[in-house]
């Protein structure tokens, strides 16, 4: 077996870059679905609802794509066209699901079209956003997968910083950030447009600068026999996944749980603690959901900085558990801040953590991987450590609301403890050097 080549910083710029595309409609999506569905007049308790789709489509579409792209060889590549398809049903979903409350529906209707255009939206958008990871995983060498995914997280971050201010930078230049009871404003709109036209931007730059081994040379330099590749179903992997696979998935457990509650009752809790108002039909609170997007891109931005922190730290697990618990205290802070520029500070720390939650996972578990084969199904079923938590999180949503006393606010301190349980179950990771 060969081993695979050092990679230029451009290169591997390469690789991800259309990542910077896709993360600003994941961030579109992140920050702006519950203060759609909101106007749209859904209620708060069953808000988490919404938010069971997008994992859900994860859980199921991310392990497809990834065991259809291992048997998947083309003049175009192993990968890429499954990116390329993701994102061109994304464009076509984000043009159609702001306008949800501007077709005449009624309120039921209006909801139930937006779920569906929900549903489709992250479908495509987890068979755009996987096929990155399995482009870093099959080309890139262990010694600088770190850095890899490190300038994966990057142009993450500064995706969703771009995303996160649309909204805020629409509002300033004219366009209107109310609307008539149950329509979407215009400045969240004409956010999704122009998200999905860089989007497909960045998707065909990745597509035109990569170039993908053919099954020759990944058989060079990937130590996998080829009748390997093709035996084993899902439930054989996870039965032979190495262990490190699963204790990550259970830090991941806990702070995808505690994403979720975040994505889900952000909007209302600043609001709630800032503003002193929940009513999606005022000023105050469309003011409030804007500043929020400002907020998101702030978390963004320290996760920007953070990412570059994380590799001088010696030993990888403290790092890891150390961004945990900053994120968890940011969690902690937000409901006892009621100035809407002291929010920054927990933020802030919430990016920390975020930092880590994109880069480290992946460099456990497909150092770990390396000769079990399969590497595009192991790490969409890895997916699963991302997605069920946020599940179980959002069917919980609803009854955790009403034990804290249906404040949204109380919902970031239960974020903010799984975020300090997630820093404790790091140290049961037992990690893999890389050669």
């Amino acid at each position: 077996m060969r081993q695979k080549p050092d990679l230029s910083f451009w290169k591997l710029w390469n690789l991800s870059f259309g990542f910077f595309g896709v993360q600003i409609a994941y961030a579109l999506q992140s920050a702006n679905i519950s203060r759609i569905f909101r106007t749209l007049g859904a209620d708060p308790h069953s808000l988490s609802f919404f938010w069971i789709l997008p994992p859900l489509m994860g859980i199921l579409v991310q392990p497809i794509v990834g065991t259809l792209s291992d048997k998947t060889w083309t003049r175009f590549g192993r990968r890429i066209p499954y990116l390329f398809v993701g994102a061109l049903v994304a464009v076509a979903i984000m043009c159609l699901l702001p306008n949800a409350g501007s077709f005449g529906m009624a309120v039921g209707a209006a909801l139930i079209f937006g779920l569906i255009a929900l549903m489709l939206l992250d479908t495509s958008i987890n068979m755009a956003m996987q096929p990155f990871k399995m482009l870093v995983g099959d080309m890139v060498n262990e010694k600088q997968k770190t850095k890899a995914y490190s300038i994966q997280s990057f142009l993450c971050n500064a995706g969703s910083v771009i995303g996160f201010l649309f909204p805020f930078i629409f509002t300033a230049i004219g366009l209107s950030n109310v609307a008539p009871e149950g329509v979407v404003p215009d400045s969240v709109i004409w956010s999704f447009y122009i998200g999905a036209a860089i989007l497909i931007l960045c998707v065909i730059y990745t597509s035109v600068k990569v170039k993908e081994w053919n099954p020759q040379e990944y058989r060079e330099y990937n130590p996998v026999a080829e009748e390997k590749e093709v035996s084993a179903n899902w439930i054989t992997l996870l039965k032979n996944a190495p262990s490190t696979f699963w204790k990550v998935g259970l830090v991941q457990f806990f702070c995808w749980a505690g994403m979720l509650y975040m994505w889900t009752y952000v909007v209302d809790a600043v609001s709630e603690t800032v503003w002193g108002t929940i009513d999606p039909t005022t000023d105050a609170y469309q003011e409030a959901a804007n500043w929020t997007g400002v907020l998101y891109a702030i978390q963004a931005m320290g996760s920007v900085v953070w990412a570059t922190i994380l590799p001088r730290f010696s030993n990888t697990k403290l790092a890891y558990s150390v961004s945990l618990v900053l994120g968890g205290l940011g969690f902690l802070l937000i409901p006892f801040i009621h100035d809407m520029y002291g929010q920054i500070v927990p933020f802030l720390l919430i990016g920390c953590g975020w930092a880590a939650m994109l880069a480290m996972p992946f460099t456990f578990v497909t150092n770990a991987l390396q000769g079990y084969g399969h590497m595009g199904a192991y790490l969409g079923l890895f997916n699963g450590t991302i997605c069920v938590p946020q599940i179980v999180a959002a069917l919980l949503g609803g009854i955790i609301l009403s034990l804290v006393g249906s404040h949204q606010s109380s919902m970031m301190l239960v974020a903010g403890v799984f975020f300090l349980i997630g820093s404790v179950c790091v140290f049961v990771i037992q990690e893999k050097k890389a050669s």
